[in-house]
């Protein structure tokens, strides 16, 4: 899966079967999977946590959202490049 951002350790992605989706991204250390943690980018440039399945601890994720939404315009960017017949859409 093509990663956005490698932070702390952890990657930051999409998985590619998901578009049709509001913009969002997927974090884990290690191996990318498609049930890992879920952040859903607004249309503002923040961030809404989905889940945290892949159980990262909450000192990490308040990092890593304060990261996502540093990098709201590359992340929108590379999911325009990822899905690039798709409308953007956003969580909200």
């Amino acid at each position: 899966m093509p990663s956005v951002i490698s932070v702390f350790g952890y990657k930051v992605y999409f998985w590619s079967n998901e578009n049709h989706e509001p913009v969002h991204v997927h974090i884990s250390k290690g191996r990318p999977s498609a049930d890992a943690t879920k952040v859903w980018i607004t249309k503002k440039g923040g961030c809404i946590i989905e889940n945290n399945n892949s159980n990262i601890p909450k000192n990490d994720l308040n990092k890593l959202l304060d990261v996502i939404a540093t990098n709201y315009f590359v992340i929108i960017n590379e999911w325009k490049n990822m899905f690039p017949d798709e409308e953007i859409l956003f969580y909200c």
